[in-house]
């Protein structure tokens, strides 16, 4: 049974259909990406997985059990969202963005412990915990939002676009840390425009086209892979 089961996923705004009858599998510890172009599907599908925008048809299962169609009830459940954008809170400061991560929790005597396991992973934003979070600058954002999803404990991480408008070396060094978020046991599904560094980072893939899926296997077949090659890797040949 895989841990995060999405079957047969439909979802409109009004007369355009974003996915059509979309089905993947996250197995526990692992971390699967979906790849594909600008407009493909992919924040629809990540949106429709956390009850953020209506399901037309499909269902999504956490573990076996029917995961609920709010968001609130989704984040309860043990899944949680690093958005694209970030949408960190600006006029909140570090420290209280990740309490607001936190904020679903039952387990209170515990968060203290989890806000140094983030820290430790993210030294940044221990050095600006009291700063605002609208005065950071874009990839420290990009570790606020992931850091705030990591407070409510998921078990799935979903992460959009995490390399969205940052530089090549703090992609890098964020890419670094979801590699050790995933070995420190946190399942990943990651929707990310930068194909070739989201196969590097993950185990299987799967590729979305206007809304369906058209191809999936490891990471390591669709680096190979010509037509992925051509199409989302700039024609360059990839090593894992």
């Amino acid at each position: 049974m895989a841990l995060l089961d999405v079957k047969n996923l439909s979802v409109s705004y009004g007369a355009i259909r974003a996915l059509s009858d979309v089905s993947i599998a996250v197995e526990e510890r692992e971390i699967v990406s979906v790849i594909g172009a600008n407009g493909a599907g992919k924040s629809t599908l990540m949106n429709a997985v956390m009850g953020m925008v209506k399901r037309d048809r499909g269902e999504v299962y956490l573990e076996g059990k029917l995961l609920a169609e709010r968001s609130f009830q989704v984040v309860a459940q043990g899944i949680a969202l690093s958005p694209e954008g970030r949408k960190v809170f600006a006029p909140l400061t570090v420290y209280e963005n990740l309490l607001m991560g936190a904020f679903p929790r039952s387990d209170r005597n515990r968060i203290a412990e989890d806000m140094e396991w983030v820290y430790t992973l993210f030294p940044r934003l221990r050095e600006r915990t009291g700063q605002y979070a609208g005065t950071l600058s874009g990839g420290e954002q990009q570790m606020l939002a992931i850091a705030r999803a990591l407070m409510a404990r998921p078990r799935v991480l979903l992460l959009d676009e995490p390399s969205l408008g940052l530089a090549p070396i703090i992609i890098k060094e964020i890419f670094k840390e979801l590699r050790r978020i995933n070995e420190e046991g946190v399942t990943i599904l990651l929707v990310e425009q930068n194909a070739r560094q989201a196969l590097l980072l993950s185990h299987r893939a799967y590729v979305l086209q206007t809304g369906r899926l058209i191809l999936s296997g490891t990471s390591k077949e669709l680096l190979a892979n010509p037509e992925v090659e051509a199409a989302y890797l700039g024609g360059k040949p990839a090593t894992h």
